[in-house]
């Protein structure tokens, strides 16, 4: 298999469970849930997302033929003297299981990496995976309904969105992350008021936006 992949950057984990935690991003290209064309966005399942996931052109980013060759630049990018401590990297998107497979999860358990993944759920995760999130969209059928984390994007206008649909999941952290749009200090207040008021559910903030990290 041939992984495309927009770009690999080393940087701290900005949001959820593993919040402050060191990690190497592998951000691969493609979505099952919007092309990432902005003339795409009004009509796309997903409509509010904030990353550029399309093309090969970010730091690291390219086409790897093989699931070492994939891993093999994952690892240059953990610092070299990173010796204490478990290797951490996020496979992100997009949408990151309509290409990472066993192959790639054995290669980067090869190199020493705990593998944590955030999927929008819609496919179901293969085995291997160390920390699992997943962030539910509106109107997207929820395929993956366990792991670790579920994060979700608050307020969501569709009912299918709502935090109650998600609550009886087999997730260990429950995390609302405030919609980053022109209402965020609205949706952030909605936030807090709504874990306040059901305390399964905790507030993930986007920490590496307000530090200005990657």
């Amino acid at each position: 298999m041939t992984y495309t992949v927009k770009e690999i950057y080393y940087t701290l984990q900005g949001e959820g469970a593993q919040t402050g935690r060191p990690a190497v991003f592998l951000r691969f290209a493609g979505c099952n849930l919007w092309s990432g064309r902005e003339s795409h966005r009004a009509a796309s399942v997903c409509r509010f997302c904030d990353t550029e996931f399309v093309g090969t052109d970010g730091p690291g980013g390219g086409k790897f033929e093989t699931a070492a060759a994939l891993a093999g630049a994952v690892a240059g990018r953990w610092p070299a003297d990173g010796t204490v401590g478990r290797r951490y990297v996020v496979c992100t998107g997009g949408e990151p299981l309509l290409q990472l497979d066993r192959s790639a999860i054995d290669a980067l358990h090869d190199r020493g990496f705990e593998i944590g993944v955030e999927t929008n759920g819609t496919i179901a995760a293969p085995p291997g995976i160390d920390w699992l999130c997943v962030s539910p969209k509106a109107d997207a059928a929820l395929m993956q309904r366990a792991g670790d984390e579920l994060k979700l994007v608050y307020p969501q206008e569709e009912p299918e969105a709502q935090p109650e649909r998600f609550a009886g999941l087999e997730f260990a952290h429950f995390f609302l992350q405030p919609l980053d749009d022109a209402d965020l200090a609205r949706n952030t207040r909605a936030s807090i008021d709504y874990c306040l008021a059901h305390p399964q559910w905790k507030l993930s903030l986007q920490s590496h936006k307000l530090l200005g990290l990657d």
